[in-house]
């Protein structure tokens, strides 16, 4: 069947911009993806002349990038042009199993998008959606089952979030609160304590990045977070030479550090371990190696990556259209804590049995999403 047939589709359209108030008059207004939460979405503004209206759990459904979220609608809303809401004829079809259909189909929905700075999808796009035709019983084991398995999806992601958590605070046990640093700990700055200075890495354009398998593993910025490379394994490739080999390698324990970007992410940085071949760095990035005699990795890839160096990036950073820049003096130049290296050994030592933890976490989470994605794929196509 197609979407049509089993429920009503009501394309949001946004009211008069003097009727929007953030004060609580009127009803909830929501013009898109932005407004969502887990659930149901966040009342931000409110509308005193709504023009399209959605009813409670009705689905809504982000019509413009991002295409394809979904949230419930908690109760009597206005919905913007951003938004479609879909009230599912319950005689033919489930709410909980339209969901997770729409889930599943949000690549499909994105491939439809049409638009040159802001992709959407048309009602046609989604009267046509493709539905099972399956009884109510067979949709309600599907949606519990898919259900359930999501349910174990998000714990694991809140038990990686907790032992993340768990770092940062016993980070703060051992060494204070770098913003007021209460225990006093020495200062130094960066660039007296490397043996490696910050060096950028390696332009190469699309042409000489391969699929084959075959050349050199390159790290992107999208490669790490919070101090941590994703997976080494999965880095794309490209070819070099033997000169640019040599130049831009990276070494175990070498600190990288974003040097371009948007603001909110200039100087996110990851520390380099469990390297099993040569690999080089990109250019929007720097690389260091500290003195480990002085400091463990961990512990200053930790502290890198705190508000107290980020307020330091801040005040250096070179600001343009839409991106901002820091250079390898500024780097050097950043205030920061050594404390004995014991100590950062000992808090080393807790990060790594509690990476332990988050790798068998990871495993069942992996499996898991699998698990899901195999379900989804056999329920919805």
């Amino acid at each position: 069947m197609m979407l049509k047939e089993v429920c009503s589709i009501k394309m949001g359209q946004s009211p008069a911009s003097d009727s929007y108030n953030d004060n609580g008059e009127g009803i909830p207004f929501f013009q898109g993806n932005a407004d969502f939460g887990e659930r149901y979405p966040v009342a931000r503004q409110w509308c005193s002349a709504p023009i399209k209206m959605a009813e409670p759990e009705d689905i809504l459904i982000s019509v413009r990038a991002p295409i394809g979220a979904l949230n419930y609608a908690k109760e009597e809303c206005c919905i913007g042009r951003g938004l479609a809401a879909l009230t599912p004829n319950k005689s033919k079809i489930s709410p909980e199993f339209m969901f997770w259909l729409l889930k599943g189909k949000t690549a499909e929905l994105n491939s439809k998008g049409t638009g040159s700075t802001f992709k959407a999808i048309s009602r046609k796009v989604l009267e046509e959606i493709l539905v099972p035709d399956i009884g109510i019983d067979q949709q309600a084991e599907y949606s519990a089952i898919l259900e359930k398995i999501n349910g174990i999806i998000q714990l694991r992601k809140q038990e990686l979030q907790k032992l993340d958590e768990l770092i940062k605070s016993r980070f703060i046990e051992m060494f204070g609160d770098p913003m007021t640093n209460p225990y006093n700990l020495p200062k130094v700055i960066l660039g007296s304590v490397l043996t490696i200075e910050p060096q950028n890495g390696l332009y190469k354009p699309q042409s000489d990045y391969v699929s084959d398998g075959t050349g050199v593993p390159i790290l992107r910025i999208d490669s790490f977070y919070e101090g941590k490379v994703s997976n080494l394994s999965s880095l794309r490739r490209l070819i070099c030479s033997e000169i640019e080999l040599k130049r831009y390698s990276l070494y175990e324990n070498d600190i990288v550090i974003n040097r371009v970007n948007s603001i909110e992410y200039l100087g996110k940085c990851g520390l380099i371990q469990g390297l099993v071949e040569n690999t080089i760095f990109e250019s929007n990035m720097m690389r260091l190696h500290v003195d480990e005699h002085k400091f463990h990795p961990v512990y200053i890839t930790k502290l890198l990556c705190s508000e107290f160096i980020y307020q330091q990036i801040l005040r250096r950073a070179k600001k343009a259209v839409n991106q901002a820049s820091i250079n390898q003096k500024d780097v050097q130049s950043f205030v920061v804590y050594m404390p004995p290296i014991e100590q950062q050994d000992q808090f080393a030592a807790f990060v790594k049995q509690t990476d332990k933890s988050k790798a068998v976490i990871q495993k069942s989470l992996d499996e898991t999403q699998t698990l899901f994605d195999c379900l989804m794929q056999k329920y919805f196509g």
